[in-house]
């Protein structure tokens, strides 16, 4: 299974902490599966149109995805993944 963790607005829209899955093969994957799961509401803040949203910060394993390939980094059993919100302060 791949454990995955929900943080701030994203944990409002699952009304849930974590959950586990597994299938998927990549972030976008898991996103995609995520969104069929949560609906309309998560599939907005995840996604820009087919890309992956710039309103989401995902970590796989603690890495952040803009350095391990982006929506096409690997997830495998045993990963965590943490799916955050950009969160502006000042």
């Amino acid at each position: 299974m791949i454990k995955v963790l929900f943080f701030a607005n994203i944990r409002d829209i699952t009304n849930e902490k974590e959950t586990e899955v597994s299938g998927p093969s990549t972030v976008k994957d898991l996103l995609v599966l995520l969104s069929g799961h949560y609906g309309e509401d998560f599939r907005n803040e995840a996604f820009d149109g087919d890309t992956v949203s710039d309103r989401v910060i995902v970590l796989v394993n603690g890495r952040h995805i803009a350095h391990t390939g982006g929506p096409d980094t690997r997830v495998t059993e045993g990963d965590t993944v943490a799916i955050f919100p950009i969160i502006g302060g000042g």
